[in-house]
């Protein structure tokens, strides 16, 4: 993921309405003006808006130093894989997604800046409770707005990155029909799925004692089986998954799962060139319903030395228990968040009133604590995400190894692997912040150095 955030005008603090008077405008659920909603600027204000700058900054200075670490001359590594003129393609592919993740990230920021200045949290939370005859119901009106309203605001991004620079650069497949069947499946799906756990975490944080505790333990439950039923009921959703033909490929990837000790439940074919020119492969499901999936693209670029060893990586994944790892994680990082998002919400808490008066809210409320959590969250997540990601660069050298183990050679998973980097137009020597910053997979040639 990328930069999400921008600089803008910094305003300094004025006495010209109390807080008292804002907060009785709000009430009457009228939009107060930018000026006024600014001149209430407490301390969690001031951080806040000093994190998402700082943070804004940190992005915009990794992608100058990525732009700037981009290499004059194919790499050795890469000499038999990408010419000069290919090595020009990547870098201006870099250039341009560069230019247009600082665009996203200016505009990204300046509405979310514009709409909390302008008091619009507050507004959107009386306009909510004026509609909806109970808390739950007001919690789900406002969280639908803002996620449409955020749908809406980064859909023509999102057409320009399809349409635009992907095809510009020979990688875009999708239509537009299937483009807007993506979005509108994904909105379905946020609806029949996103809204019944939204409505049961809210009801549970204004009814329940440890709202957090019941509130973790019913998001991790709901995450773990929709892990084990999505890849039969919602992943066909947006790809059509064939099995593999029998031969020789397939007889030679199930020997490779009963050497490895993998639970195979089957191998498929996914039509990703439905969409993409670019190929990849990964496996789904939990105990013995685990299922290897492989990008077409992949399939039709690659030798079969090559796809089992990039199966193997994946299988070496497993075998080395970074799954369960990962997965446990991830439950006690939900839960530090839920505890943290109990002290955001607590209506009697020093905490949540400072919170919420920093957003010109004046009624403490689940739904848009939330949000505003979510949005002090930013920053610390991006912190948070330095060391994940640096685990998870540790966990991928060790599936090579493992790759390279199994198969008795790391020499066809480091092919494909340089065949991915240049059919992808990758940065074959990224900047060490930007690598620091957002990378979970090692870059390209320290991964063919440990191979080797």
């Amino acid at each position: 993921m990328r930069m999400a955030k921008t600089v803008g005008p910094n305003p300094g603090p004025r006495n010209v309405q109390s807080g008292r008077d804002r907060r009785a405008t709000l009430a009457a659920g009228r939009l107060p003006c930018m000026m006024g909603a600014m001149n209430d600027w407490n301390f969690m204000t001031v951080v806040m808006v000093v994190a998402l700058f700082a943070l804004w900054k940190l992005e915009f200075a990794a992608t100058l130093l990525n732009l700037k670490a981009f290499p004059t001359s194919v790499p050795d590594e890469l000499s038999d894989v990408m010419d000069a003129q290919k090595l020009d393609q990547a870098r201006a592919y870099l250039t341009v997604n560069a230019r247009f993740d600082i665009v996203k990230s200016c505009a990204s920021l300046s509405v979310l800046l514009v709409f909390w200045f302008a008091g619009g949290f507050g507004w959107l939370d009386a306009w909510a409770r004026s509609l909806a005859p109970s808390e739950v119901t007001a919690g789900l009106v406002f969280l639908s707005t803002l996620f449409l309203g955020q749908a809406l605001v980064s859909l023509p991004f999102s057409i320009y990155d399809t349409f635009v620079i992907e095809k510009k650069f020979g990688f875009n497949r999708s239509t537009p029909a299937t483009f807007t069947m993506d979005r509108v499946k994904g909105l379905l799906l946020a609806a029949v799925i996103g809204l019944p756990l939204a409505a049961a975490v809210l009801w549970i944080f204004g009814n329940v004692d440890h709202a957090w505790l019941w509130a973790w333990a019913v998001v991790t439950a709901f995450q773990l089986i929709l892990t084990y039923l999505a890849p039969s009921l919602i992943m066909p959703l947006f790809n059509t998954f064939t099995p593999m033909p029998d031969g020789e490929l397939k007889q030679q990837i199930e020997a490779l799962g009963t050497r490895c000790g993998f639970p195979l439940a089957g191998v498929f074919v996914m039509d990703g060139s439905k969409r993409s020119t670019k190929a990849n492969a990964f496996f789904t499901g939990l105990g013995k319903q685990k299922k290897i999936a492989l990008f077409d693209t992949l399939v039709d670029k690659s030798s079969t030395p090559e796809l089992l060893g990039v199966l193997a990586h994946e299988i070496g994944h497993f075998r080395r228990g970074h799954i369960k790892q990962r997965l446990a994680a991830g439950i006690l990082q939900t839960a530090a968040i839920f505890f943290l998002l109990g002290l955001a919400t607590d209506r009697h808490g020093a905490f949540a009133r400072l919170l919420f008066d920093a957003f010109s809210v004046t009624s403490i409320s689940p739904h848009v604590g939330l949000v505003l959590f979510s949005i002090l969250l930013e920053p610390v997540s991006k912190l948070l995400g330095v060391v994940l990601n640096a685990w998870s660069r540790r966990h991928e050298f060790e599936a090579d190894a493992y790759a390279a183990e199994v198969t008795g050679d790391g020499a066809p998973l480091a092919s494909a692997l340089k065949r991915m980097t240049a059919d992808h137009l990758s940065h074959p020597t990224p900047a060490k912040l930007r690598v620091w910053l957002d990378y979970s997979h090692p870059p390209l040639l320290q991964r063919l150095r440990a191979l080797r």
